[in-house]
């Protein structure tokens, strides 16, 4: 069996394999095709994957013979061989006709960030293994694009206070903003509507800012909820609060096929500050502010918002070996000791990471979707 790597489009600069994950699928006895410089923005060379054990091939050739192909976004994916396993990070509840026409063309389709999200599956959580990228380098990129310092500093010319960072969402990526923040000296509140990750922001050395009444978010997988509109209007009222005292506000919070809640509206960026910014890792599902633009920096009334949902592409050396990692792990529930695809649906992370399969869409969340969008 052929596993085919695509080089991906700009500017994604990630790969979906590195070569030490490489040398494991072909101690699998699977055979592995790379596309020439698929690599390159990563800092892979291919001798490299070649040293691995893989086979240096042009696009179309890795297209054509691949009975698995992976990418990471859905931009280069399609276009394969009839009966392929189309493999990657393809966000199927905001592309479902996309998947509906991968389905309708044969192809079997696991998007990984529908993994379950549960123990045994953290292996496999691309997701957050990107997301914990991501709260890393928000909070760099609010460092070197904020107007001040970010610890605090005494000196023979004066005393510079710390920067008051409140972070938005308390899941992997928050968690990581909130570790981040703290060690370069800022004093940091975070925010979360479940009372349950209260002791780990603690523990980080941040403070939880609560509100009472929270909808139940502990079995959302690491998501946000939808709550009343009373709780709304509390946790509006409290993130005005606290937001108007803040320099930088990184948000994080994502519902699952919808867009992304607004946490930060147009009259509270106005009360913020000059010079403050906003980071918001969360614009590719519409962002959390309502000034969001996805992969822009909005300027505001002297408040810098940043859009930017490509966060751990700019780490990619790591952020693809943690990916490959991910695809490593989830490949050995598919492909059998001979190295042969094995598809076995009664694995509940193989179902559920599976969007299509035998011609129909048969994740049951975008089969919903099509019906309503037609």
């Amino acid at each position: 069996m052929i596993i085919g790597v695509l080089k991906e489009h700009a500017p994604e600069t990630r790969v979906s394999l590195v070569p030490e994950v490489v040398a494991a699928l072909v101690k699998m006895n699977v055979t592995v095709w790379i596309e020439q410089g698929a690599g390159g923005t990563s800092f892979y060379s291919d001798q490299s994957y070649i040293s691995a054990g893989a086979e240096v091939k042009d696009a179309q050739q890795v297209r054509s013979s691949a009975d698995i192909l992976l990418t990471i976004t859905a931009a280069n994916a399609g276009a394969a061989k009839a009966g392929a396993v189309l493999m990657g990070i393809y966000q199927p509840l905001f592309n479902p006709h996309n998947m509906q026409l991968w389905a309708d063309n044969g192809y079997t389709v696991f998007s990984l960030d529908t993994i379950p999200r549960t123990s045994r599956a953290q292996s496999m959580d691309v997701l957050s293994s990107q997301a914990n990228i991501a709260g890393y380098k928000a909070v760099l990129l609010a460092a070197t694009q904020y107007c001040r310092y970010f610890p605090m500093l005494m000196t023979a010319a004066g005393s510079i206070p710390p920067a008051k960072v409140l972070i938005l969402g308390a899941g992997v990526a928050g968690l990581q903003a909130v570790a981040t923040a703290r060690r370069l000296g800022a004093v940091v509140e975070v925010f979360d509507t479940r009372p349950a990750v209260k002791e780990e922001v603690m523990s980080l050395g941040a403070k939880f800012v609560e509100v009472e009444g929270a909808a139940d978010a502990s079995k959302a997988g690491g998501y946000a909820v939808e709550q009343s509109e009373d709780f709304q209007q509390k946790q509006k009222e409290k993130i005005h609060e606290h937001a108007r005292k803040s320099d930088i506000i990184i948000t994080t919070a994502q519902i699952p096929g919808k867009k992304a809640p607004i946490l930060i509206t147009k009259a509270m960026i106005e009360d913020m500050r000059a010079g403050s910014l906003i980071i918001d890792i969360a614009s590719v599902t519409g962002g959390n502010t309502e000034l969001t633009e996805n992969d822009k920096i909005v300027m505001h009334n002297g408040v810098t918002i940043i859009g930017n949902s490509a966060l751990p592409a700019t780490t990619p050396a790591d952020a693809s070996r943690l990916y490959s990692k991910n695809i490593l792990n989830f490949s050995k529930l598919i492909i059998n000791k001979e190295g042969e695809l094995n598809l076995n649906f009664e694995d509940d992370i193989v179902k559920g990471t599976c969007i299509a399969h035998a011609g129909k869409i048969v994740n049951e969340r975008v089969n919903s979707l099509m019906e309503v969008v037609g």
